[in-house]
Protein backbone atom coordinates (compact mmCIF):
# COMPACT_ATOMS: atom_id res chain seq x y z
CA UNK A 1 0.00 0.00 0.00
CA UNK A 2 1.05 3.45 -0.82
CA UNK A 3 0.41 6.30 1.23
CA UNK A 4 1.82 9.01 -0.59
CA UNK A 5 -0.36 11.69 -0.84
CA UNK A 6 -1.63 12.31 -4.73
CA UNK A 7 -0.41 15.60 -5.92
CA UNK A 8 -3.28 16.34 -7.51
CA UNK A 9 -5.20 15.33 -4.68
CA UNK A 10 -2.49 18.16 -2.56
CA UNK A 11 -2.92 20.94 -4.98
CA UNK A 12 -6.81 20.47 -5.11
CA UNK A 13 -6.78 20.65 -1.19
CA UNK A 14 -4.44 24.23 -1.24
CA UNK A 15 -6.57 25.33 -3.79
CA UNK A 16 -9.74 25.43 -2.16
CA UNK A 17 -8.51 25.97 1.15
CA UNK A 18 -7.19 29.19 -0.45
CA UNK A 19 -10.49 30.19 -1.34
CA UNK A 20 -12.39 29.36 1.29
CA UNK A 21 -9.65 30.82 3.49
CA UNK A 22 -10.67 34.71 2.36
CA UNK A 23 -14.14 33.61 4.09
CA UNK A 24 -13.15 31.71 6.96
CA UNK A 25 -15.07 31.05 9.95
CA UNK A 26 -16.18 34.38 10.97
CA UNK A 27 -17.57 34.33 7.43
CA UNK A 28 -19.77 31.26 8.51
CA UNK A 29 -20.91 32.36 11.48
CA UNK A 30 -22.59 35.45 10.47
CA UNK A 31 -24.16 33.64 7.90
CA UNK A 32 -25.34 30.68 10.41
CA UNK A 33 -26.47 32.77 12.97
CA UNK A 34 -28.23 34.61 10.23
CA UNK A 35 -29.68 31.66 8.63
CA UNK A 36 -28.68 33.43 5.59
CA UNK A 37 -26.74 31.29 2.49
CA UNK A 38 -22.97 31.22 1.69
CA UNK A 39 -24.13 32.05 -1.59
CA UNK A 40 -20.84 34.03 -2.46
CA UNK A 41 -18.73 30.97 -1.56
CA UNK A 42 -20.74 28.96 -3.31
CA UNK A 43 -20.80 30.94 -6.53
CA UNK A 44 -16.67 31.31 -6.51
CA UNK A 45 -16.22 27.55 -6.22
CA UNK A 46 -18.58 27.04 -8.55
CA UNK A 47 -16.49 29.42 -11.12
CA UNK A 48 -13.12 27.56 -9.95
CA UNK A 49 -15.03 23.97 -10.88
CA UNK A 50 -15.05 22.70 -7.48
CA UNK A 51 -18.82 22.48 -6.87
CA UNK A 52 -19.12 20.12 -10.18
CA UNK A 53 -15.90 18.40 -9.84
CA UNK A 54 -17.54 14.97 -9.92
CA UNK A 55 -19.98 16.01 -12.41
CA UNK A 56 -18.74 14.22 -15.78
CA UNK A 57 -16.79 16.41 -18.31
CA UNK A 58 -18.70 16.75 -21.22
CA UNK A 59 -21.56 18.02 -18.78
CA UNK A 60 -19.20 21.13 -17.74
CA UNK A 61 -17.59 19.39 -14.45
CA UNK A 62 -14.22 17.98 -13.51
CA UNK A 63 -14.92 14.69 -14.32
CA UNK A 64 -13.25 13.60 -11.03
CA UNK A 65 -14.76 11.05 -8.61
CA UNK A 66 -15.99 10.98 -5.09
CA UNK A 67 -12.64 10.88 -3.78
CA UNK A 68 -12.20 14.61 -5.15
CA UNK A 69 -15.07 16.27 -4.06
CA UNK A 70 -15.08 14.48 -0.40
CA UNK A 71 -11.56 16.61 -0.51
CA UNK A 72 -13.57 19.50 -1.55
CA UNK A 73 -15.88 19.04 1.38
CA UNK A 74 -13.41 18.43 3.75
CA UNK A 75 -11.04 21.55 2.82
CA UNK A 76 -14.13 23.76 3.06
CA UNK A 77 -15.30 22.74 6.40
CA UNK A 78 -11.38 23.07 7.39
CA UNK A 79 -11.29 26.14 6.82
CA UNK A 80 -14.84 26.91 8.71
CA UNK A 81 -16.84 27.19 6.27
CA UNK A 82 -18.65 23.21 6.16
CA UNK A 83 -21.23 23.35 3.23
CA UNK A 84 -23.99 21.00 3.71
CA UNK A 85 -25.64 21.69 0.15
CA UNK A 86 -22.51 20.12 -0.89
CA UNK A 87 -23.85 16.55 0.34
CA UNK A 88 -27.25 17.23 -1.48
CA UNK A 89 -26.84 18.96 -4.29
CA UNK A 90 -23.50 17.59 -5.21
CA UNK A 91 -23.32 14.51 -4.00
CA UNK A 92 -26.74 13.08 -3.95
CA UNK A 93 -28.62 14.83 -7.17
CA UNK A 94 -25.44 15.18 -9.11
CA UNK A 95 -24.45 11.37 -8.94
CA UNK A 96 -28.13 10.03 -9.24
CA UNK A 97 -28.77 12.33 -11.97
CA UNK A 98 -25.87 11.82 -14.08
CA UNK A 99 -26.03 7.71 -13.47
CA UNK A 100 -29.52 7.37 -13.76
CA UNK A 101 -30.61 10.51 -16.03
CA UNK A 102 -30.80 10.35 -19.80
CA UNK A 103 -29.73 12.61 -21.88
CA UNK A 104 -32.38 15.19 -21.79
CA UNK A 105 -32.32 15.06 -18.33
CA UNK A 106 -28.50 15.13 -17.74
CA UNK A 107 -27.83 17.99 -20.74
CA UNK A 108 -30.49 20.39 -18.57
CA UNK A 109 -29.42 19.91 -15.11
CA UNK A 110 -25.64 18.76 -14.90
CA UNK A 111 -24.29 22.26 -16.25
CA UNK A 112 -25.54 24.42 -14.14
CA UNK A 113 -24.93 22.14 -11.09
CA UNK A 114 -21.26 21.67 -12.15
CA UNK A 115 -20.60 25.77 -12.39
CA UNK A 116 -22.81 25.97 -9.01
CA UNK A 117 -25.53 27.61 -11.00
CA UNK A 118 -28.52 25.37 -9.34
CA UNK A 119 -28.83 23.10 -6.78
CA UNK A 120 -31.57 20.47 -6.84
CA UNK A 121 -31.82 19.57 -3.02
CA UNK A 122 -33.23 15.73 -2.11
CA UNK A 123 -36.16 14.71 -0.51
CA UNK A 124 -36.76 11.38 0.76
CA UNK A 125 -37.54 11.82 4.51
CA UNK A 126 -40.78 11.79 5.82
CA UNK A 127 -42.60 12.15 9.24
CA UNK A 128 -44.34 8.83 9.29
CA UNK A 129 -41.51 6.56 7.92
CA UNK A 130 -38.21 8.11 9.39
CA UNK A 131 -34.98 5.55 8.10
CA UNK A 132 -37.72 3.33 6.98
CA UNK A 133 -37.61 4.19 3.47
CA UNK A 134 -39.89 1.20 2.81
CA UNK A 135 -42.96 3.08 4.11
CA UNK A 136 -42.58 6.15 2.25
CA UNK A 137 -46.19 7.04 1.79
CA UNK A 138 -45.53 10.10 -0.85
CA UNK A 139 -47.07 8.85 -4.38
CA UNK A 140 -46.73 9.74 -7.67
CA UNK A 141 -50.21 8.47 -9.82
CA UNK A 142 -49.42 8.03 -13.95
CA UNK A 143 -51.87 10.90 -14.86
CA UNK A 144 -51.99 10.74 -19.20
CA UNK A 145 -48.16 12.65 -19.82
CA UNK A 146 -47.72 13.67 -16.16
CA UNK A 147 -47.45 12.21 -12.66
CA UNK A 148 -49.51 13.58 -9.87
CA UNK A 149 -47.69 13.69 -6.50
CA UNK A 150 -49.27 13.57 -3.56
CA UNK A 151 -47.67 13.52 0.22
CA UNK A 152 -45.45 15.29 2.79
CA UNK A 153 -41.55 15.34 3.42
CA UNK A 154 -39.66 16.47 6.43
CA UNK A 155 -36.61 18.15 7.52
CA UNK A 156 -35.61 19.31 3.85
CA UNK A 157 -32.28 21.35 3.31
CA UNK A 158 -31.97 24.11 0.99
CA UNK A 159 -35.73 24.20 -0.31
CA UNK A 160 -35.12 27.92 -0.64
CA UNK A 161 -32.46 28.36 -2.18
CA UNK A 162 -32.77 25.11 -4.60
CA UNK A 163 -34.02 25.23 -8.35
CA UNK A 164 -35.44 22.02 -7.98
CA UNK A 165 -35.82 18.84 -5.48
CA UNK A 166 -35.35 15.54 -6.45
CA UNK A 167 -38.45 13.66 -4.94
CA UNK A 168 -38.31 9.82 -3.77
CA UNK A 169 -42.01 8.63 -4.33
CA UNK A 170 -44.00 5.78 -3.88
CA UNK A 171 -45.72 4.55 -7.40
CA UNK A 172 -46.96 1.00 -6.34
CA UNK A 173 -46.21 -1.38 -3.93
CA UNK A 174 -44.43 -5.45 -4.23
CA UNK A 175 -47.00 -7.82 -4.39
CA UNK A 176 -44.58 -10.14 -2.69
CA UNK A 177 -43.10 -8.20 -0.11
CA UNK A 178 -45.89 -5.49 0.36
CA UNK A 179 -43.07 -3.24 0.26
CA UNK A 180 -43.02 0.48 -1.61
CA UNK A 181 -41.79 -0.27 -5.31
CA UNK A 182 -40.15 3.58 -5.32
CA UNK A 183 -39.38 6.03 -8.19
CA UNK A 184 -37.48 9.50 -8.24
CA UNK A 185 -38.55 13.04 -9.82
CA UNK A 186 -37.28 16.13 -10.34
CA UNK A 187 -39.74 18.37 -9.33
CA UNK A 188 -39.44 22.21 -9.72
CA UNK A 189 -39.25 24.26 -6.22
CA UNK A 190 -41.90 26.57 -7.73
CA UNK A 191 -44.35 24.10 -9.11
CA UNK A 192 -48.27 24.48 -8.26
CA UNK A 193 -49.24 22.50 -5.64
CA UNK A 194 -46.21 22.08 -4.00
CA UNK A 195 -45.97 24.42 -0.32
CA UNK A 196 -43.30 24.76 1.81
CA UNK A 197 -43.13 25.60 4.87
CA UNK A 198 -40.09 26.79 7.08
CA UNK A 199 -39.27 23.86 9.97
CA UNK A 200 -37.57 25.96 12.89
CA UNK A 201 -34.25 24.42 14.38
CA UNK A 202 -32.23 25.79 17.46
CA UNK A 203 -29.05 24.95 15.52
CA UNK A 204 -27.87 28.16 13.73
CA UNK A 205 -26.92 26.65 10.53
CA UNK A 206 -26.77 28.85 6.71
CA UNK A 207 -29.43 26.17 4.90
CA UNK A 208 -32.91 25.97 6.21
CA UNK A 209 -35.12 23.74 6.84
CA UNK A 210 -38.51 22.87 5.44
CA UNK A 211 -41.86 20.76 5.33
CA UNK A 212 -42.96 19.95 2.17
CA UNK A 213 -46.38 19.26 1.25
CA UNK A 214 -47.30 17.84 -1.92
CA UNK A 215 -50.86 18.65 -3.28
CA UNK A 216 -51.39 17.36 -7.01
CA UNK A 217 -48.27 18.40 -7.88
CA UNK A 218 -48.06 17.83 -11.70
CA UNK A 219 -45.00 16.80 -13.15
CA UNK A 220 -44.22 15.61 -16.70
CA UNK A 221 -43.60 12.54 -17.35
CA UNK A 222 -39.87 13.35 -18.60
CA UNK A 223 -39.20 14.34 -15.11
CA UNK A 224 -39.34 10.60 -13.50
CA UNK A 225 -35.66 9.63 -13.24
CA UNK A 226 -34.13 6.31 -14.55
CA UNK A 227 -37.15 3.77 -14.78
CA UNK A 228 -40.22 3.54 -12.76
CA UNK A 229 -40.39 1.35 -9.30
CA UNK A 230 -36.25 1.18 -9.81
CA UNK A 231 -35.74 3.89 -7.11
CA UNK A 232 -34.46 1.75 -4.41
CA UNK A 233 -31.31 1.29 -6.03
CA UNK A 234 -31.11 5.07 -7.30
CA UNK A 235 -31.48 6.15 -3.45
CA UNK A 236 -28.94 4.35 -2.18
CA UNK A 237 -26.49 5.24 -5.36
CA UNK A 238 -26.96 8.41 -3.76
CA UNK A 239 -27.01 7.62 -0.21
CA UNK A 240 -23.45 6.37 0.13
CA UNK A 241 -22.21 9.38 -1.57
CA UNK A 242 -23.78 11.64 1.13
CA UNK A 243 -22.77 9.54 4.03
CA UNK A 244 -19.19 9.50 2.47
CA UNK A 245 -19.11 13.39 2.15
CA UNK A 246 -21.27 14.06 5.43
CA UNK A 247 -18.38 12.30 7.04
CA UNK A 248 -15.71 14.33 4.59
CA UNK A 249 -17.44 17.13 6.32
CA UNK A 250 -16.95 16.03 9.44
CA UNK A 251 -13.15 15.74 9.36
CA UNK A 252 -13.42 18.71 7.96
CA UNK A 253 -14.72 20.22 11.38
CA UNK A 254 -12.40 18.52 13.51
CA UNK A 255 -9.43 20.13 11.73
CA UNK A 256 -10.67 23.47 11.98
CA UNK A 257 -12.33 22.81 15.71
CA UNK A 258 -8.64 21.47 16.76
CA UNK A 259 -6.84 24.30 15.15
CA UNK A 260 -8.91 26.81 16.87
CA UNK A 261 -7.98 25.45 20.14
CA UNK A 262 -4.19 24.57 19.71
CA UNK A 263 -4.09 28.12 18.48
CA UNK A 264 -5.85 29.26 21.81
CA UNK A 265 -4.29 26.63 23.89
CA UNK A 266 -0.75 27.94 23.14
CA UNK A 267 -1.87 31.96 23.40
CA UNK A 268 -3.76 31.63 26.44
CA UNK A 269 -1.11 31.83 29.49
CA UNK A 270 -2.69 30.99 33.65
CA UNK A 271 -0.47 30.78 36.07
CA UNK A 272 2.40 32.20 34.32
CA UNK A 273 2.31 29.23 31.38
CA UNK A 274 0.15 28.54 28.34
CA UNK A 275 -3.03 26.23 29.36
CA UNK A 276 -1.86 24.27 26.90
CA UNK A 277 1.11 22.87 29.36
CA UNK A 278 -1.77 21.18 30.98
CA UNK A 279 -2.80 17.18 30.23
CA UNK A 280 -6.13 18.07 31.57
CA UNK A 281 -6.40 20.57 28.34
CA UNK A 282 -3.56 18.23 26.49
CA UNK A 283 -4.91 15.46 25.88
CA UNK A 284 -8.32 15.49 25.18
CA UNK A 285 -6.94 17.25 21.99
CA UNK A 286 -4.56 14.81 21.48
CA UNK A 287 -7.23 12.37 21.39
CA UNK A 288 -9.50 14.18 19.38
CA UNK A 289 -6.41 14.67 16.90
CA UNK A 290 -6.01 10.63 17.08
CA UNK A 291 -10.02 10.41 16.24
CA UNK A 292 -10.06 12.57 13.49
CA UNK A 293 -7.19 11.03 11.39
CA UNK A 294 -8.82 7.56 11.80
CA UNK A 295 -12.57 9.05 10.32
CA UNK A 296 -10.03 10.42 7.44
CA UNK A 297 -9.03 7.38 6.54
CA UNK A 298 -11.78 5.68 6.88
CA UNK A 299 -13.74 8.59 4.76
CA UNK A 300 -10.88 8.04 1.89
CA UNK A 301 -11.08 4.34 1.79
CA UNK A 302 -14.91 4.14 1.46
CA UNK A 303 -14.47 7.31 -1.32
CA UNK A 304 -12.07 5.09 -2.91
CA UNK A 305 -14.70 2.07 -3.03
CA UNK A 306 -17.28 3.77 -4.50
CA UNK A 307 -15.05 5.19 -7.24
CA UNK A 308 -13.98 1.82 -8.22
CA UNK A 309 -17.45 0.38 -8.56
CA UNK A 310 -16.75 -1.88 -5.47
CA UNK A 311 -19.37 -2.38 -2.80
CA UNK A 312 -19.39 0.94 -0.41
CA UNK A 313 -22.38 0.27 1.91
CA UNK A 314 -20.28 -0.81 4.88
CA UNK A 315 -17.58 1.48 4.46
CA UNK A 316 -19.71 4.25 3.61
CA UNK A 317 -21.90 3.93 7.01
CA UNK A 318 -18.38 3.28 9.15
CA UNK A 319 -16.93 6.15 7.87
CA UNK A 320 -20.02 8.34 9.19
CA UNK A 321 -20.47 7.18 12.35
CA UNK A 322 -16.77 7.28 12.77
CA UNK A 323 -16.36 10.71 11.60
CA UNK A 324 -19.51 12.28 13.82
CA UNK A 325 -18.51 11.03 16.62
CA UNK A 326 -14.46 12.48 15.63
CA UNK A 327 -16.41 15.99 14.74
CA UNK A 328 -18.12 15.79 17.79
CA UNK A 329 -15.21 15.61 20.36
CA UNK A 330 -13.30 18.00 18.79
CA UNK A 331 -15.75 20.49 19.03
CA UNK A 332 -16.40 19.82 22.36
CA UNK A 333 -12.77 19.93 23.13
CA UNK A 334 -12.45 23.22 21.81
CA UNK A 335 -15.00 24.52 23.28
CA UNK A 336 -13.92 22.99 26.20
CA UNK A 337 -10.23 24.59 25.57
CA UNK A 338 -11.82 28.20 25.40
CA UNK A 339 -13.43 27.80 28.67
CA UNK A 340 -16.12 30.69 28.76
CA UNK A 341 -14.92 31.84 25.14
CA UNK A 342 -16.16 28.75 23.94
CA UNK A 343 -20.03 29.92 23.49
CA UNK A 344 -18.77 33.53 22.64
CA UNK A 345 -20.26 34.85 18.89
CA UNK A 346 -16.82 35.41 18.50
CA UNK A 347 -15.27 32.24 18.42
CA UNK A 348 -17.73 30.79 16.31
CA UNK A 349 -17.76 27.06 17.73
CA UNK A 350 -21.38 26.58 18.44
CA UNK A 351 -22.45 27.05 15.09
CA UNK A 352 -20.06 24.28 14.24
CA UNK A 353 -20.92 22.26 17.36
CA UNK A 354 -24.67 22.26 16.18
CA UNK A 355 -23.70 20.90 12.65
CA UNK A 356 -21.67 18.43 14.07
CA UNK A 357 -24.35 17.12 16.42
CA UNK A 358 -26.80 17.47 13.50
CA UNK A 359 -24.22 14.91 11.71
CA UNK A 360 -24.41 12.37 14.49
CA UNK A 361 -28.04 12.01 13.19
CA UNK A 362 -28.13 12.92 9.80
CA UNK A 363 -27.81 11.48 6.92
CA UNK A 364 -27.97 8.18 8.73
CA UNK A 365 -28.05 8.62 12.70
CA UNK A 366 -25.48 6.05 14.71
CA UNK A 367 -27.85 3.69 15.84
CA UNK A 368 -29.13 2.66 12.43
CA UNK A 369 -25.16 2.58 11.81
CA UNK A 370 -24.76 -0.12 14.79
CA UNK A 371 -27.67 -2.11 13.42
CA UNK A 372 -26.27 -2.12 9.85
CA UNK A 373 -22.56 -3.21 11.00
CA UNK A 374 -24.06 -5.59 13.66
CA UNK A 375 -26.08 -7.45 10.70
CA UNK A 376 -24.30 -6.94 7.47
CA UNK A 377 -20.85 -6.93 9.12
CA UNK A 378 -20.75 -9.42 11.97
CA UNK A 379 -23.31 -11.68 10.89
CA UNK A 380 -25.65 -10.91 14.35
CA UNK A 381 -29.79 -11.64 13.77
CA UNK A 382 -31.76 -8.11 12.34
CA UNK A 383 -32.41 -6.22 15.28
CA UNK A 384 -35.63 -3.87 13.66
Amino acid sequence: MDFTPDPDHTALRAAVAAITAKFGGDYYARKAEAREPTAELWQVLGEHGFIGINIPEEYGGGGAGLTELAIVCEEVAAQGCPLLLLLVSSAISGEVIATYGDDAQKQRWLPRLATGESKVVFAITEPGAGSNSHRLATTATRAGDDYVLNGQKYYISGVDDAEAILVVTRTGTDANTGRGELSLFVVDTDAPGLVKHPLLVSVALPERQFTLHFDDVRVPADRLVGAEGNGFAQVFHGLNPERITGAALCVGIGRYALGKAVEYANARTVWNEAIGAHQGVAHPLAKAKIEVEQAALMTAQAAWRHDHGLPAGEASNMAKYAAAEAALAAVDAAIQTHGGNGVATEYGLIPLWGLARLLRIAPVNREMVLNYVAQHSLGLPRSY
